[in-house]
């Protein structure tokens, strides 16, 4: 079908070339000298674009657009203009206009603009798919040849990209090869983990290692509480942060901010923020907590809060650093929170050092499990992404990182760890006292499968810096997409668990975190 062009132009005689080429093309163009007739003319015929002249007599081009946008609000007007003065654009590109030509304009550049237009979703569909398909054997190469961390996050961030990119397509052909891709991928980074993850915990040099939670502060934040630079820093933990999220932020977060550095880390097991969490602010693995801090330290299956000492194990990291700076840390449970430090925020400007854990995003994922309505609206990883972002634009979060573009501070956004979405049951077998986690256990006589590939076990917890419940305690992981699940009522288990967002297991999205690091724009 041919595509419909409205030209309203006064000076639409000297145009006919352009309007000959246009019909050569296979388009049907309708000129029109005035906009009054241009605005009748919308009332009765439906048009793919219209071209607008914007220095016409009687009705100027800036006064019909404003007329279009309510008459026709879905179809696209590009503007052409004699004047390049800077108000002419910007009330023209304020007013959401397609495209905008300087005279005098050519037949390709009119064109041009058309093919923008009618065909820019279709030609950007076939490239992001070409680029993928001549990315994949590239990516797939990478991830069998793959021997270090960095190869491994490289992997992931180029995985998401393209995930994110096909999603944005109308043409989903790709998507199956790419989640395909995904899982082999997935399967080869937990090997690789199951194969270095013990090394990794007994050696100190980070040439031969992730940086692991309890570098975190030590390796990315504190070194920029030294410099001069920033009148504060500001470390802001969203609980439960997949990569994805991120890039799904990143274009709210950097009208904002200059993102001065997006780099990796890798969360301890269990990816879970008892563990996680609590070995990031202390700057010790969960077992030198417990062995420091006594008072402080809940196993599994104690009663109470595993999170509730975070800000002394802040203090105390502080001081073991010699960092003779004023501080605060501030958790953000609810709306009414969030509201409140936005409130106070100028006496948060008052320390060097500021830490906030929104924890928002955890929550999501339990009550997305809990939930059958939430779960409708997040059914996968895009709707999953698409209702963290919907929170991120309303939130006091949102509403805090603004106040901060507007001062000189540096600004880190990281977390403790990911989750991924679990579909393949694992059976195991343990007592009363077996921690309730679907993606690890930690307990005593724990019954499994001990050649299943989808576990990984510890069975000296001391070796993995890991507290011991019991004398006999081991613990076991799940890896890639797989989940815990009793034999007995095994059926309903799998049922109500399948499908939902976990954590505490070892899989690209649990374990590789970002970092990212903000300076203002505003400033």
């Amino acid at each position: 079908m041919a595509a419909k062009i409205l030209w309203v132009d006064d000076e639409i005689e000297h145009l006919k070339p352009h309007i000959k080429f246009l019909k050569d093309k296979g388009m049907e163009v309708t000129p029109i000298t005035n906009g009054s007739d241009a605005l009748d003319l919308i009332q009765k015929e439906s048009f793919d674009i219209i071209f607008l002249d914007e220095n016409m007599p009687g009705m100027g081009g800036l006064e019909v657009l404003a007329e279009l946008k309510h008459l026709a609000p879905r179809t696209p007007v590009v503007m052409i203009t004699k004047s390049e003065e800077e108000h002419i654009m910007e009330d023209a590109i304020g007013s959401n206009i397609a495209d905008y030509l300087i005279k005098p304009v050519k037949p390709t550049q009119i064109l041009l603009s058309c093919k923008k237009i009618l065909e820019g979703k279709t030609l950007v569909n076939q490239k992001v798919n070409q680029g993928y398909q001549q990315d994949f054997r590239n990516i797939t190469m990478q991830f069998f040849d793959a021997n270090t961390h960095e190869d491994w996050t490289d992997i992931h961030k180029k995985l998401i990209f393209w995930e994110t990119e096909i999603e944005k397509n109308q043409d989903k052909s790709m998507s199956e090869v790419l989640q395909m891709q995904q899982q082999e991928a997935n399967s080869n980074f937990c090997k690789f983990v199951s194969k270095n993850y013990m090394d990794w915990l007994h050696t100190k040099d980070l040439n031969k290692r992730p940086t692991l939670s309890p570098d975190l502060l030590k390796e990315k934040v504190f070194p920029h509480i030294d410099s001069d630079k920033y009148d504060s820093v500001f470390f802001i933990l969203l609980d439960c942060l997949r990569y994805d999220q991120w890039k799904a932020f990143e274009p709210i977060i950097s009208q904002y901010f200059y993102i001065d550095n997006e780099s990796a880390y890798y969360s301890i097991l269990p990816t879970a923020t008892q563990y996680s969490r609590n070995a990031i602010f202390a700057g010790l693995h969960p077992s030198e907590i417990q062995k420091r801090y006594p008072k402080y330290w809940l196993n599994d299956e104690d009663e109470g809060g595993k999170n509730l000492h975070e800000a002394d194990f802040l203090l105390e990291q502080i001081a073991r650093n010699k960092l003779n700076v004023k501080s605060s840390y501030n958790k953000i449970i609810t709306n009414e929170d969030g509201k409140l430090i936005n409130d106070n925020v100028n006496n948060l400007f008052r320390n060097k050092f500021n830490a906030i854990v929104y924890n928002f995003i955890d929550m999501l994922s339990h009550s997305r499990t809990e939930s059958n309505i939430i779960r409708e609206l997040a059914p996968n990883e895009a709707a999953y992404r698409s209702i963290s972002k919907s929170w991120l634009e309303h939130s006091p979060f949102l509403a805090m990182l603004k106040k901060l573009s507007e001062k000189n501070v540096k600004v880190i956004i990281s977390t403790d760890h990911g989750t991924v979405r679990v579909k393949r049951p694992v059976k195991i077998v343990g007592d009363k006292n077996t921690t309730t986690n679907l993606r690890y256990k930690q307990g005593k006589s724990l019954s499994y499968d001990e050649k299943d590939r989808l576990l990984f076990s510890i069975r000296k917890p001391e070796d993995a810096f890991l507290p011991k419940s019991h004398v006999s305690s081991t613990y076991v992981f799940t890896m890639e997409d797989a989940f815990f699940a009793y034999p007995n009522n095994y059926n309903y288990y799998v049922g109500y668990y399948k499908d939902t967002f976990q954590h505490g297991g070892i899989s690209m999205d649990e374990m590789m975190i970002p970092v990212i690091e903000l300076t203002p724009k505003g400033r």
